[in-house]
């Protein structure tokens, strides 16, 4: 029997009205704005730098043909000038959103799905550009490991400005260069604003580093390994020992820490990371990422429309959640696919219904296998030290969330298919969790 709608996961909550009331208010502004007219050659950077604003503006609210013309006739401009306005739009907006909590991974995330590869490689090479007015000592850790991750850094030469230098690179005209910094430019101007989970890029202090819990790298690596070994194999046997050595190696490093923790008397801390879904059912793979969270003394916030689940934890749960999480989203697609092609009726299992109900089926058995394991792993917990560590950490966790997220509303998913919702179930009861040889820590 299909059951009804399922999950219970936190979501942002919004105003649309204001968004609706901004947006009127801006195409009062802009309804009749075309071209000034004035020649483009005949412009500064401040003034070329205003019409690239505008014609973003007006792409943003749907007048791409204007945008389209100004982009036209902005090709004329200068190229030192241009180069500098170009330059001086991305600086403003990225100095708009770092404040907002945005972080380099995360603008990368969003060009890259609503733009092309041209606006990525861009937005890229601006990030590279703002981020190198500071020193590196600056910068969180985690600002610069994004950065490596997106591979923001320096390419060109700075004899001349960046823009003319990337239009080469690219083999693009100016006009085509121009309508990708609009397109990128509306994109970025148009995000909400997002906790700000980290320091400021040249703000961040020796002090921020000394209170990072330092996950072992080693033993990331060894993770890592394992759980690539896990999701290339052929063989389910092969696939469930490694993940289960895998969780078992996350979990013990997880618990080695909190008794030295305890022993030393170190204040618990909690942090917060974003984990990007690959759509479409970006709300039921959220599902899943949640389970993994709650498994692991953690919370999660679903940003669906943009992309992403927040996840707020202690570092070391963090890790364990997203290595977890990253296996099991990999294992439960490939199941999904497999089963529209094993099954006699391959037509709806390929249809948008199944997969949204395989996948909330497959997060929800997931959710109570991890769940048991968690009430079987008491003998994890018997030592006396850790129960106040812990019980710190869980507090720790839970004001941050109240900090970060004041206002959100729960949001269930509808189950449209009793077959998808079958298959999913089954395909969890398979999927390699890490349990069977080793226990799970407890749901806090």
């Amino acid at each position: 029997m299909t059951p009804g709608p399922v999950g219970n996961l936190m979501h942002v909550g919004s105003s649309d009205r204001g968004r609706r009331a901004a947006k009127e208010r801006a195409r009062a502004r802009h309804a009749q704005r075309m071209t000034d007219g004035v020649d483009a050659r005949s412009l500064d950077a401040n003034g070329l730098a205003a019409r690239l604003w505008a014609a973003a503006n007006d792409y943003s609210y749907g007048q791409r043909q204007v945008a389209a013309a100004e982009a036209t006739a902005l090709g004329d401009a200068d190229d030192r000038q241009l180069g500098l306005a170009v330059a001086g739009v991305f600086h403003r907006t990225l100095n708009l959103l770092w404040p907002s909590g945005w972080l380099p991974y995360d603008l990368v995330q969003v060009i890259r799905r609503e733009c092309d590869d041209f606006a990525t490689a861009l937005v890229t090479d601006v990030i590279a550009v703002d981020m190198s007015q500071h020193a590196e000592a600056t910068l969180h850790e985690r600002w610069r490991d994004q950065l490596r991750q997106i591979e923001a850094r320096p390419w060109w030469p700075h004899d001349r400005q960046h823009f003319e230098q990337w239009l080469t690179r690219h083999i693009l005209t100016k006009v085509e260069g121009l309508e990708v910094v609009i397109v990128a430019l509306a994109t970025l101007m148009t995000l909400p604003k997002l906790p700000l989970i980290l320091p400021l890029p040249g703000t961040s202090t020796a002090a921020d580093a000394a209170t990072a819990v330092v996950v072992d790298q080693k033993v990331l690596a060894k993770v890592r390994g394992l759980l690539a070994k896990a999701e290339s194999t052929e063989f389910p046997e092969e696939a469930e020992a490694l993940s289960a050595k895998a969780q078992e190696l996350m979990t013990r490093h997880a618990f080695e820490r909190a008794l030295l923790d305890a022993d030393e008397h170190v204040p618990q801390t909690a942090s917060s990371r974003r984990v990007w879904l690959d759509t479409p059912y970006v709300g039921a793979k959220a599902q899943l990422v949640a389970a993994v969270a709650a498994a692991n003394r953690s919370r999660g916030v679903v940003y669906e429309k943009i992309g992403f689940i927040a996840l707020i934890g202690a570092d070391l749960d963090l890790e364990i959640t997203e290595l977890l999480s990253t296996s099991l989203l990999l294992q439960a697609t490939r199941a999904m696919v497999a089963a529209g092609t094993s099954t006699a009726s391959g037509i709806e299992a390929r249809s948008r219904t199944y997969r949204q109900s395989f996948l909330l089926a497959y997060a929800t058995r997931i959710g109570q296998r991890l769940r048991a394991a968690a009430q079987e792993s008491d003998d994890l917990v018997s030592d006396d030290r850790l129960l106040p560590v812990l019980a710190d950490r869980e507090h720790a966790v839970e004001q941050l969330f109240e900090e970060l997220y004041p206002s959100t509303v729960k949001k269930s998913y509808t189950v449209g298919s009793a077959a998808g919702w079958e298959a999913g179930t089954a395909a969890a009861d398979l999927a390699d969790i890490g349990v069977s040889r080793q226990k799970l820590t407890p749901t806090r």
